[in-house]
């Protein structure tokens, strides 16, 4: 894959500075012993707040030209990295909170003949579900009332499975809505998919303060392209 990069274009005018550094007074000053944790824990917390509200603020046309061209740029890495999606196993993710929607795309492929799959919190701290998605499924509202396939849909393992990034950070780590779901399926599958962060370009941060139960991911996605890819995957 070409054209990738860790360095970040000017902030767009619709989002603040990924970085809080003077706000937050961690990033710079590493949290120390024994208090690390819990530090890094109320720092985390506070930049999702901050992060979901700069999301959230954003227009509906910006909302749609990031998703329309982070679609385009996950439809590339699919054919460079895959040959395509047709007969692979994807797991989406149904857009909540102004996250990127790929709705469309997730139509598109499956009209290509990809298996598209939505993840499902069944069982609390424990390993996400993933079941199958079509056009025609009729979605019920499962954990957090997120739209989701119904407890008979067929269970899939994906090959390749889109996380939503809140905030994302060089090395391929991802910041998340803290319940840890992500984390603990990348841990426990096997064999592992191939993860991709979704998210934008304005909601990268220098650090998430790297803890030992966060999973860096195989590559990562903006509106601007590949930020991120796991060397040798």
């Amino acid at each position: 894959m070409s054209g990738k990069s860790d360095t970040p274009p000017e902030q767009k005018g619709y989002a603040s500075s990924p970085c809080m550094a003077a706000e937050t007074g961690l990033y710079g000053s590493q949290p120390s012993a024994p208090q690390e944790g819990a530090e890094v824990a109320r720092w985390r917390k506070s930049e999702r707040s901050r992060l979901r509200a700069d999301r959230l603020a954003m227009t509906v046309a910006a909302r749609q030209a990031a998703g329309a061209a982070l679609s385009g740029h996950l439809r590339q890495l699919l054919r460079t990295r895959f040959g395509g999606a047709g007969g692979r196993v994807i797991s989406f993710y149904w857009p909540i909170k102004g996250e990127p929607d790929l709705r469309p795309l997730m139509a598109e492929l499956h009209a290509e003949g990809a298996a598209i799959a939505l993840p499902i919190v069944e069982t609390k701290a424990a390993p996400l579900v993933f079941r199958l998605w079509t056009p025609e499924t009729q979605l019920v509202r499962g954990d957090w009332n997120i739209p989701a396939p119904p407890p008979g849909s067929p269970m899939l393992s994906p090959e390749i499975t889109l996380a939503p990034l809140v905030g994302w950070a060089s090395g391929g780590f991802r910041l998340g809505y803290g319940g840890g779901y992500f984390d603990r399926t990348l841990a426990a599958v096997s064999p592992r998919p191939f993860t991709i962060g979704i998210g934008l370009d304005s909601a990268r941060l220098p650090t998430i303060f790297p803890q030992p139960h966060d999973i860096p991911l195989d590559s990562i996605l903006t509106e601007a392209g590949e930020r991120f890819a796991k060397p040798g995957s």
